[in-house]
């Protein structure tokens, strides 16, 4: 049961542009086949994963602050994508890449074990209706194949800003055996100050919503 729901979101000329003059630049196709990511950027570097980019925002702010890593975006929505695109193009990186496609099927398929330091998970679809918790993206068996995917002590970072959501995450991570909570078991992380405050975020924040940060570490 997929997490997300394919929405017929309109595509502006300019994102349909971006895609079609740079996807050979920034994009990577879906093929259940292994990525060298290294080969694929060209560098040996720290990996980092986000799952949901949305728009780009946050990946790309990552991007343009920490040139020494290299940023691996999953979006299932093509506006989002034509959007990081525009965004990765205006600020000319070339330490991000993106690939739109279900992200298990890409986890499973496309990326190695141990082979990512960090894996970001921003603001979820929260799926609030008890009958659609099952559509949850931060199941046991998907927390499972994200540890599999990150290295000995690689780092997976989690954020929401809906409480049923962040209990249902904590609890769930916890109960990875293989992942350590830095905040100590039971508890959330304080905000990380490297994540940026994105503006839907800081819509958020004007509405004076609470966020829920979690932080963990694979033990290894």
């Amino acid at each position: 049961m997929r997490s997300y729901v394919l929405r017929q979101s309109r595509i502006t000329p300019a994102q349909e542009l971006a895609i079609q003059q740079h996807w050979h630049r920034f994009g990577i196709d879906y093929q259940p086949q292994t990525l060298d990511l290294s080969q694929v950027f060209g560098r040996s570097a720290p990996k980092v994963l986000e799952i949901g980019t949305g728009t780009g925002e946050n990946i790309v702010a990552l991007a343009s602050r920490h040139s020494d890593n290299d940023y691996l975006a999953l979006e299932v929505h093509t506006p989002g994508v034509g959007k990081l695109i525009r965004q990765a193009v205006a600020l000319n990186l070339s330490n991000i890449r993106v690939i739109c496609h279900d992200a298990v099927e890409v986890l499973a398929h496309q990326i190695d074990d141990k082979t990512l330091d960090q894996i970001l998970i921003f603001f979820p679809d929260p799926w609030p209706k008890k009958r659609h918790h099952k559509r949850r993206l931060l199941q046991p068996e998907f927390v499972a194949l994200l540890r599999r995917k990150l290295q000995d002590h690689g780092r997976l970072f989690l954020a929401t800003d809906w409480q049923d959501l962040a209990e249902h995450m904590l609890r769930v991570c916890d109960a990875e055996g293989e992942l350590f909570n830095l905040a100590g078991r039971g508890n959330y992380s304080p905000r990380p100050k490297w994540r940026p405050l994105t503006k839907f975020e800081q819509r958020g924040r004007h509405l004076q919503h609470q966020v829920w940060d979690l932080a963990y570490a694979v033990n290894g």
